[in-house]
């Protein structure tokens, strides 16, 4: 797994996965199955956006004003307070108008229903942010760095050989600039094998 998403894992912990399961109405099994797809789909999404003419420097940019990792020392009530939270409009730069085909790509993935899936990716959308602003402000990046950083997480993800780093070594298989789309399709075969 890479740095970012071990860590983002790691800092869920299990009261986190089940205040998220408790807003879900989701079980505690297709609520990390949820989240450790929905992540690094998020992180993928970014790692794309970043690589674009100039989406590290939005990033960074938004990353300064309004992610500085704050959220992660209390992700119970991010997660709990998640419906006012800037979740949605994170969710609007990062995916567009993909949010509703990567919910349904997560919810067949982990089992649970799309709009819970969708619930889920607002949840974790300010605290993938948070967590990136944190390592922004810790390893000292400016946009090349951190655009180079979400590169190479992505690429670790490709390269995990289990999990949900089977399913990420399709993503934007058709060079599209867009990953939902090349999920939906792979899905189902990696679910098969």
């Amino acid at each position: 797994m890479s740095s970012l998403l071990d860590g983002l894992m790691e800092q869920l912990g299990p009261s986190v996965f089940k205040q998220m399961g408790q807003q879900l109405g989701t079980d505690k099994a297709s609520t990390a199955a949820a989240v450790s797809t929905a992540i690094p789909v998020l992180l993928s999404a970014l790692a794309r956006n970043a690589a674009r003419p100039g989406g590290a420097e939005a990033l960074n940019a938004a990353l300064s004003k309004d992610h500085d990792g704050s959220v992660l020392s209390d992700l119970t009530g991010a997660v709990s307070g998640y419906q006012r939270g800037p979740g949605g409009k994170i969710l609007k730069h990062v995916l567009g108008d993909r949010q509703e085909a990567a919910a349904a790509t997560i919810g067949r993935t982990s089992g649970i229903d799309p709009a819970k899936a969708g619930a889920l990716l607002a949840m974790l959308a300010p605290i993938v942010l948070g967590s990136l602003g944190m390592a922004r402000q810790t390893k000292g990046l400016d946009a090349g760095g951190l655009a180079e950083m979400l590169g190479q997480e992505r690429q670790d993800m490709q390269k995990a050989n289990a999990g949900i780093g089977g399913l990420l070594s399709f993503l934007d298989a058709d060079k599209d600039g867009s990953i939902v789309d090349d999920v939906l399709g792979m899905a189902g075969k990696f679910l098969n094998k």
